[in-house]
């Protein structure tokens, strides 16, 4: 008997960076990854959010390109308050979490909450959830699900790299 898995997609790689601009350009300019869509993730775009499973605010800026069918992900803190902030005073800056795709986020959920997953951080933006999992012990990785609504769309982003990509 074949087992199944929980996850069926890698669908993104995500990496802490130190200043968000210096990064894009080092991505496009020296390796071609890009072009880069910039957002800012904050109480005022997220709603809910959680830090180490309480109710808690903090922010990002974020920039996203597709390399193949994956999206690889810049996070620049804009607090010392959440997981990304932490990873850089203790690592600097490297990769940081991997998003997988599930076919049922409510059920890999409750799986994790079984097992005793902390969820580290999440919220929802845009009416998008995005949940992660202190999964380091078990997968040496943090690992990010969505719970993203039938027919959901990216928001226009807030800037881009090079401009007017």
């Amino acid at each position: 008997m074949t087992k199944k898995g929980l996850f069926n997609q890698v669908l993104q790689i995500a990496v802490v960076v130190k200043d968000l601009e210096e990064a894009m350009k080092n991505y496009w300019d020296k390796w071609g990854i890009g072009p880069w869509s910039v957002y800012t993730f904050d109480p005022n775009t997220v709603k809910d959010m959680i830090l180490h499973g309480k109710r808690e605010d903090y922010a990002m800026r974020l920039a996203l390109a597709e390399i193949g069918n994956v999206q690889w992900e810049l996070i620049q803190p804009l607090d010392d308050k959440s997981i990304y902030a932490d990873f850089l005073k203790e690592h600097g800056e490297g990769l940081h979490h991997v998003a997988l795709g599930v076919e049922s986020y409510e059920e890999v959920m409750k799986l994790a909450e079984e097992r005793g997953i902390e969820v580290i951080q999440g919220g929802t933006w845009f009416g998008f959830t995005y949940t992660y999992l202190d999964t380091r012990e078990d997968l040496a990785t943090i690992v990010e699900l969505y719970n993203q609504p039938e027919g959901w769309e990216f928001p226009e982003p807030e800037d881009t790299y090079p401009k007017n990509s």
